[in-house]
């Protein structure tokens, strides 16, 4: 949905603009926004069922999103965006994952993954949030660390900015 214009680039301007995003505060602010809108859009392709809800008038009828997703993080820079989603999926299970660059001598680095703490996926919607995908090296091994856990049914990979370069690497290493 990123090729649809909406506010979303608005608060993607705010995120690059260098007079804004000094202030972490906005810049923090912004990202659990884009969270919450991206959440809202994910939850449009999530499995229904119907649920008939008492209210003050008698019963209605309603469809609620049949089971909680998982929503994962790359820890620290993610948890805004996480944050943004979980305004929307209050209900969701929680993942982190912890993975870094490690710098060898001679200029290059790999990406570690330190841990993932995570409930099971299996047979549930996998969300993977963080706010850049660059080379796509940490979303990868983020996901094939999760996906140890489990299989789930569906897997929605969601960041405020991405390099095509990125979004290439997920699509080859997790088609």
């Amino acid at each position: 949905f990123s090729l649809e214009p909406s506010i979303i680039n608005h608060y993607v301007a705010e995120l690059r603009d260098v007079n804004i995003q000094v202030d972490s505060l906005r810049f923090r602010h912004n990202l659990e926004r884009i969270g919450m809108l991206m959440a809202y859009e994910i939850s449009k392709q999530m499995p229904l069922e119907d649920k008939e809800v008492e209210t003050p008038l008698g019963k209605s009828p309603s469809k609620v999103v049949a089971e909680p997703p998982v929503l994962a993080t790359i820890l620290r820079a993610g948890l805004p965006l996480h944050q943004g989603f979980l305004k929307v999926f209050d209900h969701a299970e929680n993942a982190f994952v912890s993975a870094y660059r490690k710098h060898d001598s001679d200029g290059g680095f790999g990406i570690e993954l330190e841990y993932v703490s995570s409930p099971s996926v299996e047979g549930k919607t996998l969300i993977v949030a963080d706010p850049m995908l660059a080379t796509g090296a940490s979303m990868i091994q983020a996901v094939q660390g999760l996906l140890k856990l489990g299989t789930p049914d569906c897997i929605h990979i969601a960041v405020a900015i991405a390099a095509q370069a990125g979004i290439d690497a997920v699509q080859k290493a997790l088609p």
